[in-house]
């Protein structure tokens, strides 16, 4: 029997993965477990494809705002308890960190299992500070105004190019960084009843002033048209400072850039907070969940439950080799997490945090979101114009069907 999983693409998780493959292969010769990978981007595309073709995979796992329509659309099957060998979803509740699997809990069962559960705080690149008379322990920015202050010393710019950033964002992951700085100026995505969209005009228009200052057409500090910071931070290479990056950053690192690794230069601080939030909000934090295709055979799900189960019983070198977190109770409680660096540090984080908000039409009010956002820092539309058409194309989303 084949079970075919499809998953995001990251090379610290692969060797881990295909080990556990000829493992269950090995105690299971019956089974045959074929994985497949794309990129993080790529992969919505794939398997909304292959679901609308009923072409699906027997497993997969995207973040869970892309995978939750599949869930409220009956796509997905519930998990096997009888493959984990429980008796109850209490007793499966009782193994996770309260309220993580929440995000797929739907009319009383439980449809995935999370691999990770991901916040970002920012890592620094501590010789840039030092470089310009700052010192990276104290001077690190607290709040987004701090960001602004710090970004414009770190800067170097060739005309209007730029050379070296201080620090930018996760463009297009609007909902995970963007909203809880809405959020933390008393602004909401919905409100309370779902029904409307687009909460607090101030906290939106204060925000959308805030990204087109930062953009080319304001202070020139970053710019959703240049390389990911996260990816450009593990060079070292005198092009970024700072960026929002997950725990795995860190393993990442080490495996990118061994010698910057062991150098000490780099550091992780919290997620900002503006000077006059009403809210201490954190960035979101999101997770992959392994999902079963409702459509494979009944004896193909067990199988990959049974699967998923044993992947998901190695929660520790899941953190030591790749540097993801399994919401389980007693890893989170364990020395090896406690002792991981900067663990406490995100993990004081996600305890001001929440999960990415989950709605059948997340994805399509994020595309919003980007579009908004990109059209005040890009081009010349006021904030006030970019808000406007982002409340009502948003609210008329809501309407739709």
């Amino acid at each position: 029997m084949e079970i075919v999983f499809w998953t995001h693409e990251d090379p610290n998780r692969t060797p881990l993965e295909e080990r556990y493959i000829q493992e269950f292969q090995k105690m299971y010769p019956n089974v045959k477990i074929t994985r497949v990978t794309y990129p993080s981007a790529k992969i919505r595309e794939v398997v909304l494809t292959a679901f609308a073709a009923r072409k699906g995979p027997d497993i997969f796992n995207m973040e869970i705002q892309d995978a939750y329509p599949y869930i409220v659309n009956e796509r997905v099957a519930p998990v096997s308890l009888s493959a984990l060998g429980l008796k109850s979803y209490d007793e499966l509740r009782q193994m996770y960190v309260e309220g993580t699997l929440d995000a797929v809990t739907y009319k009383g069962k439980i449809y995935g299992l999370p691999l990770e559960l991901t916040n970002w705080c920012v890592f620094i690149n501590k010789k840039y500070f030092r470089e310009v008379g700052l010192d990276p322990e104290e001077d690190y920015p607290k709040t987004w105004e701090d960001m602004v202050r710090v970004s414009e010393k770190l800067v170097i710019r060739e005309g209007q190019i730029l050379k070296r950033r201080g620090f930018d964002f996760r463009y297009p992951y609007y909902l995970t960084f963007m909203l809880p700085m809405v959020e933390q100026l008393g602004g909401a995505l919905l409100s309370e009843d779902g029904k409307t969209a687009i909460i607090n005009d101030e906290a939106w228009l204060k925000v959308l002033r805030f990204f087109k200052e930062w953009g080319p057409n304001g202070k020139n500090l970053g710019s959703p048209t240049y390389t990911p910071a996260r990816k450009d931070f593990n060079k070292d290479n005198n092009t970024v400072t700072m960026c929002l990056s997950g725990l795995y950053q860190i393993l990442r690192i080490k495996a990118e850039n061994p010698q910057f690794y062991e150098s000490g230069e780099w550091m992780v601080v919290p997620f900002p907070v503006f000077e006059d939030a009403v809210k201490d909000v954190r960035c979101n934090y999101y997770g992959h969940y392994y999902m079963v295709n409702a459509e494979s055979s009944k004896e193909k799900q067990e199988w990959a439950w049974k699967f998923i189960a044993y992947m998901l019983s190695h929660p520790e070198e899941y953190l030591v080799e790749v540097g993801l977190i399994q919401p389980k109770k007693d890893f989170v409680e364990s020395d090896t997490f406690k002792n991981y660096p900067y663990s406490k540090v995100f993990l004081e984080d996600m305890a001001k945090s929440h999960i990415v908000p989950l709605h059948p039409k997340g994805p399509q009010l994020e595309q919003l979101i980007k579009e908004a956002v990109e059209s005040v820092m890009l081009t010349n539309t006021t904030v006030e114009d970019a808000l406007k058409t982002l409340k009502k194309k948003a609210n008329d989303l809501l309407k739709e069907e």
